[in-house]
């Protein structure tokens, strides 16, 4: 069976028994999809889809490095291709860096902090320094955040629009990211935005 062959035929044994995975922890997802597989050998596209049926089981509790797969498969006689298993692993571990250092830069509690938070967002997209699902629910959440502060009867009206008008954004951003930067340059310069928010940068 040719290589491109092959690839297609591992993609349809997955995309057939996703919904009819029978493991009931990680270890047992992974030699069961493993044994689905029903491959020669194991590499970085067999651990890249491993991790896939983890990720849509477990969700984020189902992240497991290709190394610590490679070696749980290693043990049950399969014979691992290592240097792609090495590189998997590798870029595994750098993309998880990446995501976790970008988040720290992150910071939507003021416009002008919120404009350059949307930058950051470009630059690991650009970079893939981070999964797109990834992305998808940082900026979920920190929408959700400021939708709670939109609501919070605690906090001044200054603040409660503030959050209601970039949580607007984020929501923006989730819908057509890859128009966002024009679309937020329009709404900085409109007249709703700037006699909503005079004082703003």
């Amino acid at each position: 069976m040719g290589r491109s062959r092959a690839f297609a035929a591992t993609n349809n044994v997955l995309s057939n028994t996703t919904k009819r995975w029978r493991a009931v922890n990680k270890q047992e997802l992974i030699l069961e999809v493993w044994e689905a597989l029903d491959c020669e050998s194991v590499g970085g596209r067999e651990l890249e889809q491993i991790q896939q049926a983890l990720q849509e089981r477990f969700g984020d509790g189902g992240n497991e490095s290709p190394a610590a797969i490679a070696r749980l498969v290693a043990d049950e006689g399969a014979v691992l291709r290592h240097p792609e298993v090495f590189e998997c692993d590798q870029n595994w571990r750098l993309q998880r860096l990446n995501s976790q250092s970008f988040e720290q830069e992150l910071d939507f509690s003021e416009f002008d902090k919120a404009v350059a938070s949307f930058r950051v967002l470009d630059k690991v997209q650009e970079s893939d320094g981070a999964p797109a699902s990834r992305l998808r629910d940082v900026v979920s959440n920190a929408r959700q955040n400021l939708l709670a502060i939109s609501r919070s009867k605690i906090v001044g009206a200054a603040e409660r629009e503030r959050a209601k008008e970039i949580s607007q954004w984020l929501m923006v951003w989730l819908q057509s990211p890859q128009l966002f930067s024009d679309w937020l340059d329009l709404r900085l310069r409109s007249d709703e935005f700037r006699t909503r928010f005079p004082n703003s940068p």
